[in-house]
């Protein structure tokens, strides 16, 4: 095709009203240009091209076999006003070596010394006798809930202090945080952020008081010591091969605070989906409880339990196919490139979206509806690669896969083992897509003890 061709897509005039379009109504944007343009679209956003790939091929394409072509998209870019260049946002020579320096942590033999402080942390929560612990019949936020839990076990396990007592602080910045990330993808943003406005005021805030926790995790770090933990290694760490620099303080926070924040969040999220389809659909409850059971014969599970708990990570797998915490990947074309039989000029965004790929009835009959059975090892055989990419692709895969997997199925079966949930109401789930994908408000469940439930404390 010619180059000067460009995809099918929107044609709307002037380009500034389709920015408002996506802001308002991001997902079924994305979703329309879909529907009605197919696997390579295109439109103009304000100042911006952007391309939508939708098909597991092209996608493929820019984050494997050509992703040196392409950079983090503006948004990350921009987010880098919070996270600096952690290992989110960082590009290029510095990414590699960041992630060279943290991939031990994350390797499959160790992250499994952390499955007993998962289930310690979703243990107390199904002790009704604790402080903390879930009343059988109380409605709960279980959004704030999964946040709470995530957040103490990535304290733990990844900088050995007790941080649940932030736990509250952590949730109220992530929720300005995230309202006010859209923001930063428009064109206006550097004048918005100069603006003395009551929001601008809370979004400052909430980044001191995530600047404040970090510091006080590193400086316990320091006066502590230690060398077990993924702080530890960092405090430890050097930026040239030589050992002659070590990494400043500014380097250290902007890795704390992104595996803090991504850390928790992302799995956060992928529970409290999972939660809410349970409580619609009991039949999957049950056979996950009558796994857990099997499995498990009322013990607390352990990392050499997974392998058995075949249908809880079928369940987690399914939710995140529906409900995908990181719902839409961008990037930046670097130079021209071509996909699809069109070409991509430099300096354009690329977008391969979760949220529209795992929906796509070409690889999800149904798609809408919540099927655990797509997860089988013959079922997932009949599917290409990247028809689902939770965690992403290339070298850019999540750091943290290994250990989001494993934390998901392992409180998963240590709460549903002894609870079961209920919707309080039939209200729709209104969805927030910002950094990641969560719900624009609390998740009130209902929760009960079950039965057949035995203490597991």
């Amino acid at each position: 095709m010619s180059h000067n061709l460009y995809p099918p897509g929107p044609r709307t005039w002037p380009p500034i009203r389709l920015f408002w379009q996506m802001q308002r109504n991001t997902l079924p944007f994305l979703e329309g240009m879909a529907r009605d343009y197919g696997d390579i679209s295109y439109c103009r956003v304000g100042p911006r091209d952007i391309y939508l790939l939708n098909h597991p091929d092209f996608i493929h394409d820019v984050l494997v076999t050509n992703d040196r072509k392409f950079a983090k998209s503006l948004g990350l870019q921009r987010a880098k006003r919070l996270l600096g260049e952690g290992l989110l946002t960082s590009e290029g020579d510095y990414h590699l070596h960041q992630r060279r320096l943290m991939q031990p942590l994350f390797h499959r033999r160790q992250i499994t010394a952390y499955g007993a402080s998962m289930v310690k942390h979703a243990a107390r929560l199904c002790d009704d006798q604790a402080e903390q612990g879930w009343q059988d019949g109380a409605t709960l936020n279980m959004h704030a809930q999964m946040m709470q839990l995530t957040l103490g076990i990535i304290g733990e396990t990844l900088f050995q202090q007790d941080i649940t007592g932030e736990a509250q602080k952590v949730g109220v910045a992530m929720e300005t945080l995230t309202r006010n990330f859209r923001r930063l993808l428009s064109p206006l943003a550097p004048l918005q952020d100069r603006l003395p406005t009551a929001e601008n005021r809370r979004l400052r805030q909430s980044e001191a008081e995530l600047e404040r926790i970090v510091a006080h995790l590193i400086s316990e770090r320091r006066t502590q010591g230690g060398d077990q933990d993924l702080l530890s290694l960092l405090l430890m760490a050097h930026t040239n091969n030589d050992g002659a620099s070590p990494m400043s303080n500014r380097q250290i926070r902007d890795e704390v605070l992104t595996l803090l924040l991504a850390g928790h969040e992302t799995t956060a999220n992928a529970l409290t989906f999972t939660w809410w389809l349970l409580a619609q659909h009991p039949p999957v409850a049950k056979k996950m409880q009558q796994e857990l059971d099997a499995v498990l014969g009322g013990h607390l599970p352990t990392v050499d339990d997974l392998e058995q708990l075949r249908y809880t990570r079928m369940v987690l797998a399914e939710a995140m196919r529906l409900y995908p915490p990181v719902w839409v990947i961008g990037r930046q074309a670097l130079a021209e490139h071509t996909v699809g039989g069109y070409t991509i000029p430099a300096g354009a965004t690329v977008l391969m979206s979760q949220w529209i790929m795992h929906r796509d009835a070409r690889y999800y009959p149904a798609p809408q509806r919540f099927d655990p059975e797509r997860w089988t090892p013959a079922a997932m055989a009949t599917r290409p690669k990247f028809s689902y990419f939770p965690f992403g692709g290339g070298s850019r895969l999540c750091i943290g896969e290994h250990f989001a997997w494993m934390e998901g199925v392992l409180l998963l079966a240590t709460l549903a083992q002894s609870w079961e949930v209920q919707l309080v109401n039939d209200t729709p789930l209104a969805l927030r897509p910002a950094i990641t994908l969560r719900p624009q408000q609390g998740v009130p469940l209902i929760v009960r003890r079950r039965a057949s439930a035995t203490s597991l404390v």
